[in-house]
């Protein structure tokens, strides 16, 4: 429970859903966290910073905020992001560029403005939230997986540029996760229940992820005791990707 003890850790998109479970789970192991949130005001973390990740200015303020307060930077998970429903022709040019440019470039951004600091941590690690929709045709998702196949690949890239420097870079891909924004695309469906039986089905365990359990593999991937692994994706999914079983 204390394997980041004395480390510091910055949580994108951490003030609800996937992102609140992360920044619970590596307090509970002994980090030190900060939120980049736009609305952080819901945060429970040691500094929480209201933050852009589609604004180089707001993205490197806080990281000097973030030096100035802890004076290191060891883990960034970035977990910001939004959805998308539709099929390739429902969103016009406009929310295209506006998802891949929070979902993917933002990655790229926060990292970027992160990598002087991870240089300097003897336990350096950086963790995308990448989604089963990366590796699976999902219906209804062509923006969104484009997004998430977009930070996959950008994952890995980003894993053999910065090896040799000590800095690790992996991927989670959660399934269907029971997060505020499932639950608002559930509101706006004509049958919930319907809808959400749907999703649980689709998944072989029978129900949606929890973000607790995103935040466990997020865990194992930032944590110092897994300084053997770089350039992977964690699949937290319930069997989505990888099993075909019969369901009664």
């Amino acid at each position: 429970m204390t394997a980041f003890a004395g480390l510091v850790a910055v949580v994108t998109g951490g003030a609800s859903g996937i992102g609140a479970a992360v920044v619970r789970r590596l307090r509970s192991a002994g980090a030190r966290v900060a939120v980049f949130d736009v609305d952080p005001e819901a945060a429970d973390a040691d500094l929480a910073l209201g933050v852009d990740v589609t604004d180089t200015a707001s993205v490197s303020a806080a990281v000097a905020a973030v030096e100035a307060r802890f004076g290191r930077l060891d883990v960034l998970v970035n977990n910001a992001g939004i959805g998308a429903q539709g099929t390739v022709a429902d969103n016009p040019d406009e929310e295209w560029l506006r998802v891949l440019d929070l979902n993917v470039v933002g990655v790229a951004r926060t990292s970027r403005a992160a990598l002087p600091l991870l240089r300097r941590s003897p336990a350096a690690s950086i963790v995308n939230t990448c989604s089963i929709a990366a590796t699976a045709g999902l219906p209804q998702r062509a923006l969104y997986s484009a997004s998430k196949g977009a930070v996959l690949a950008l994952s890995q890239a980003m894993a053999a540029d910065h090896v040799s420097e000590g800095i690790r870079v992996n991927a989670v891909s959660p399934g269907t996760v029971d997060t505020p924004w499932i639950g608002r695309l559930l509101a706006r469906a004509g049958d919930p229940a319907a809808e959400r039986a749907a999703l649980e089905a689709r998944q072989p365990h029978g129900r949606l992820v929890s973000a607790e359990e995103v935040a466990e593999a997020v865990a194992y991937l930032a944590s110092p005791l897994a300084g053997s692994t770089t350039g992977t994706s964690l699949a937290v999914d319930g069997g989505m990707q990888a099993l075909r079983v019969r369901r009664p």
